[in-house]
């Protein structure tokens, strides 16, 4: 089953770019997940449990290597088309 998310970063840092551009490089060194980012999100889509998986351990890596930071996250159960736009 296929997976979509959308999950947004809040790091407890002034300069709050770098955890999360570094969260994004990791996100895409997951060849078998899909992402697009915008300005205030990246979304993901990929087989369920390699994105669950693939968040949890990232998400993990962001806290032990940057310390507090906010994740939202939401889920839809399914696979969408990250290049749509309107």
């Amino acid at each position: 089953m296929k997976l979509t998310a959308e999950i947004s970063m809040y790091p407890f840092k002034e300069n709050y770019i770098e955890p999360i551009q570094w969260f994004i490089d990791r996100v895409d060194s997951y060849k078998s997940v899909e992402r697009k980012t915008n300005a205030m999100a990246t979304q993901i889509c990929g087989e369920y449990s390699e994105v669950m998986a693939m968040l949890a351990v990232e998400m993990q890596a962001a806290h032990e290597k940057w310390g507090k930071a906010v994740f939202v996250v939401k889920f839809i159960g399914g696979e969408l088309d990250l290049t749509h736009t309107q």
